[in-house]
């Protein structure tokens, strides 16, 4: 007899679905077929273990268990529940009420025929509804964030032999029904670290508000304990809500990587990860044998913090070029190619040389000559390039640590941030893949960021006397048509410019001099 269920696969942020045929007749031993891999072919022994630990029996004839389309690989334990019940139906030893064929089955099983939670599940749950299946059977754990996915019934099993009383009829699962759109609302502005806990570094919180309003990649200089670590975790704070679509993209995203953690729903707060400066290239911008999301795909929509930059090998700092500028990671291997999106907000610190106090206003460095240009040399030109801020941070002095006075709270600064935010939707509501001041191409610039002749002027004068860099006047323009538009100008003032221009500190050619 043949059973049929329905399984998926995960290939980068989707889910494909893979059929799953188990067919016992004559003869021995049991395989599987369809481009499987080890984790898969070892789920014979957890199943039979599961099978006789309620009583069952693994079949003691040929069990041939395919996996279609054969041509697509198949990797990890996530198929072990769909097998466990083909073999049941195929071999008599069920009769179920409920149709296999009606629902996508996932789940790992544990030898005591518990189930284990799976990676992916959001994406799979996704790809159930569009494919119309009547509901997604998987474990209980798992449950919360496939039911952000509506029109479909997530039936969650905690065990095999719950699963198999649901398909004979003999109990009923109500369905799992979560209200994303409240679960997203209660939950998108709550944050652990706020500006107003930040002593003095008004200027500091200046930049980073303007970063934030533009979606600018931005650099911190300064010595040790100057706050560089303390003012990046707060930036979450200061940007824009995450919209329902971000939030769904960036939850499959961490859903794939297997980050969610167990009884989790949808991301609703926009992701902070700060990776080691040990970090691989491969767990930067993601890859492996089976290919799966990094560090730069895990920020997606949120901040990629790099503390003490030049520490990063060079190879990793270099591999992050092109997704900076295509806000996507393309990964190739011999047999598929898989794309992963990466649009975020770099955020780098770092001291200004190896003893951390160059340009110290009490502190003296201790470096030798060229030791500062050396070290400020292992970050590429390219990758300063991409870099809009430069901010030079200063340790904040005993009378402002000392200080009563409240700051201004992240939620005043995000408001700000958030009409800003809306005058570049409006600025680009014709070109879908632009939403930033910071996304504009070189043709953009020129169209949108023109500047009076006195501003003219001012960036002339600017280059020439602090010897700022050809590849400095893009990104001083985006950045004063970021101020303009928290200043609520629909023109880039004299005032504007001259603010951006002191945010280029490392392209002055004296700077490390």
């Amino acid at each position: 007899m043949l059973a049929k269920t329905f399984g998926s696969a995960v290939y980068g942020v989707n889910a494909k679905m893979i059929t799953i045929e188990v067919q016992v007749g004559q003869g021995m031993h049991f395989h599987i077929v369809g481009l499987a891999d080890s984790a898969v072919k070892e789920s014979e022994h957890r199943v039979e273990a599961s099978l006789k630990y309620f009583n069952y029996k693994m079949p003691r004839q040929k069990v041939v268990v395919n996996m279609a389309p054969a041509d697509i690989r198949k990797e990890g334990s996530a198929y072990d529940l769909p097998i466990a019940l083909c073999i049941l139906e195929s071999s008599e030893q069920i009769s179920t009420v409920h149709n296999l064929k009606d629902y996508v089955i996932m789940g790992e099983l544990s030898l005591d025929g518990k189930l284990r939670p799976i990676k992916g599940v959001l994406p799979i749950a996704i790809e159930v509804r569009k494919q119309g299946f009547k509901g997604f059977v998987l474990p209980a754990e798992n449950a919360r964030e496939a039911a952000i996915v509506n029109n479909i019934d997530v039936i969650p099993v905690e065990t095999l032999e719950e699963a198999i009383a649901f398909f004979e009829g003999k109990s009923a699962i109500e369905p799992l029904f979560v209200d994303t759109r409240d679960l997203f609302f209660t939950t998108q502005n709550e944050y652990d670290a706020d500006f107003e806990h930040v002593q003095g570094q008004e200027n500091i919180k200046r930049a980073l508000e303007i970063a934030a309003a533009g979606g600018h990649n931005a650099i911190m200089i300064g010595p040790p304990g100057a706050g560089k670590t303390m003012l990046a975790k707060r930036i979450p704070s200061i940007l824009p809500p995450l919209s329902l679509p971000e939030a769904l993209e960036t939850t499959k995203i961490h859903s794939v990587a297997g980050k969610l953690g167990t009884n989790a729903a949808l991301v609703s707060r926009r992701p902070y990860r700060a990776p080691h400066h040990s970090i691989s290239d491969a767990a930067l911008v993601g890859g492996g044998g089976f290919p799966q999301p990094g560090e730069i795909s895990l920020a997606h929509n949120g901040i990629l913090f790099l503390d003490e930059l030049p520490e990063f090998k060079r190879t990793v700092l270099e591999v992050m070029r092109q997704p900076l500028e295509e806000r996507k990671v393309s990964i190739s291997r011999a047999k598929m190619t898989v794309e992963f999106p990466a649009n975020f907000m770099l955020i780098a610190s770092m001291n200004p040389c190896p003893c951390g106090y160059y340009n110290h206003p009490d502190k003296e460095c201790v470096c030798g000559p060229g030791v500062v240009q050396k070290y400020l040399n292992k970050i590429s030109g390219p990758l300063l390039d991409r870099i809009d801020l430069h901010v030079e941070v200063t340790p904040v002095t005993f009378d402002q640590i000392a200080s009563t006075r409240k700051s201004e709270s992240s939620a005043q600064i995000r408001e700000r941030v958030i009409k800003a935010r809306e005058r570049q939707t409006e600025r680009f509501k014709d070109n879908k893949e632009i939403y930033s001041n910071a996304m504009m191409p070189p043709e953009m610039v020129k169209k949108i960021c023109t500047i009076e002749t006195a501003g003219t002027a001012l960036l002339r004068t600017a280059m020439d006397r602090l010897g700022l860099s050809a590849r400095a006047y893009d990104r001083i323009l985006k950045v004063s048509r970021t101020i303009a538009d928290l200043a609520g100008s629909d023109d880039i003032r004299v005032e504007h410019l001259a603010e951006a221009i002191q945010y280029r500190s490392l392209d002055r050619e004296n700077w490390a001099g």
